[in-house]
């Protein structure tokens, strides 16, 4: 469930977040509000289930003063401050107007946010944990005045007011209605899921206006370089995952079907999922094995292993380029066989390797996996060429997934350089300047129509 999109659209970017109630030289806004200690605490918790610290925190800046880069195909979105400083960030709010900005989208000077924050998922919260999240964020954040950079982008997206008209065509801003037909813990985990995990944003295809596409509820969607695999119950199913394994994989990025964390999702299993309370991973396992829509099995690629050439094969030159590549970079950790070692990832039958596009084994090689972190896998952009890459990556979904599905040295060259353009920003120019020749052809005609005066017979 890849859950964080820095793409967006899809990918996903939270509205508030903070961990430790903290005083500092700034000033607080609503020093006494009614807010308990077990209301902050209930907020904090609610925060970490929106992972509102991945969009609101960038390296080398205060937690939760914003300014993280989150690109879309439209230009790149600041994230902006949350913390409770009046001068830089949401100090100043009222009640009504958080709740209004993380709901609907709209800041409290009136101005509109971009749906790079998840709001459309948000307008599910009901009335008391947005309270909650207030409180929180009003008393359990240390207020900071570091300013967030400025979002601009080109004409005419910079008018924040066109996303008024997306806002009446694409937002809900109904609070979630629990189906009395399921559990207590299904209606919890479809709560949290179409709500503040807002799985959806990421795991939903989008129409050409970049709003979720109804009608293919979390069938899987591209994030520009990631893949959000589709997460349906039926695609699930047919993947080996079952309540169990959901459980596992939200809980600590690994699953018993192989599945194994990476990109946007890894970071928000690490900053978000894994912080959750069990009983709230399991009630989303619940309700994701058996959401709303029309079921359907994934396309399961066909099951052809290629085996992978002997050692003596390899000393005599008779290996493919792929398979090259992957013995000089990949196997000591992996081995030959794709079987892992020293508890490494194993890549035989990895259920990545079964999506409907290699992007996501593509930007492993390309990025790695949190090389940071222990026993994380480094990326190889710096030593790889594009055709390189596609050679290795198609290496790898053949052998060890046994899939058909195969990329070439152009994909490559996309992922690399964050994603595909949009073409939305043309065509909307395109048809402004049609707005306005059409408005300057009337014009001319009234002004024809005037000069010539009355007719005469």
């Amino acid at each position: 469930m890849l859950k964080l999109c820095r793409y967006v659209l899809r990918a996903g970017v939270a509205a508030a977040a903070g961990l430790v109630l903290a005083a500092t030289g700034a000033s607080y806004a609503h020093a006494a509000d009614g807010a308990t200690p077990a209301l902050i605490e209930r907020g904090k918790n609610l925060a970490v289930a929106g992972d509102c610290i991945a969009c609101h925190s960038a390296a080398g800046r205060p937690e939760y003063t914003g300014g993280l880069a989150i690109a879309s195909p439209l230009g790149t979105i600041y994230s902006t401050n949350i913390t409770p400083s009046v001068k830089a960030g949401i100090g100043g709010y009222t009640l009504e107007q958080f709740s209004r900005a993380v709901r609907t989208g709209v800041r409290a000077d009136g101005s509109h946010l971009y749906p790079a924050m998840p709001y459309t998922a948000y307008a599910k919260l009901t009335d008391d944990d947005t309270a909650a999240l207030y409180a929180y964020f009003m008393h359990g954040v240390a207020a900071n005045d570091t300013q967030a950079p400025v979002t601009k982008l080109p004409f005419p997206f910079n008018i924040r007011l066109s996303m008024a008209v997306w806002n009446a065509l694409y937002l809900d801003d109904k609070p979630y209605v629990a189906d009395k037909s399921k559990s207590v813990e299904w209606n919890r985990g479809a709560y949290l899921a179409q709500g503040l995990a807002h799985c959806a944003t990421c795991h939903t295809p989008r129409n050409f206006l970049m709003a979720e596409d109804a009608g293919q509820y979390l069938r899987g969607g591209s994030l520009g370089t990631w893949y959000a695999p589709d997460i349906s119950p039926g695609a699930l199913s047919d993947g080996g995952w079952d309540q169990a394994a959901l459980q596992a994989y939200l809980a600590t990025g690994h699953a018993p079907n192989g599945a194994t964390a990476g990109g946007p999702m890894l970071e928000a299993i690490d900053k978000s999922f894994s912080k959750m309370d069990a009983q709230d991973i399991k009630a989303i396992s619940v309700y994701l094995t058996d959401s709303p829509g029309t079921a359907r099995k994934a396309a399961t690629p066909a099951n052809v292993p290629v085996l992978p050439s002997s050692d003596i094969a390899e000393m005599a030159g008779k290996i493919g380029a792929g398979e090259r590549l992957y013995r000089n970079n990949c196997a000591a950790c992996h081995q030959v066989n794709g079987d892992g070692v020293r508890g490494l990832p194993a890549l035989r039958n990895h259920p990545s390797l079964r999506h409907p596009n290699a992007d996501n084994v593509g930007m492993a090689v390309l990025e790695g996996v949190w090389p940071e972190h222990r026993q994380g896998m480094p990326g190889f952009e710096d030593e790889l060429t594009d055709r390189e890459v596609a050679e290795l990556t198609n290496y790898v979904m053949a052998t060890f997934g046994g899939s058909r599905v195969t990329i070439d040295e152009q994909r490559v060259r996309t992922l690399r350089a964050g994603g595909a353009t949009s073409s939305l920003l043309l065509l909307a120019r395109a048809g402004m300047a049609l707005g306005v020749l059409v408005v300057l052809a009337a014009l001319l005609w009234w002004r024809r129509r005037r000069r010539s005066g009355p007719s005469t017979i």
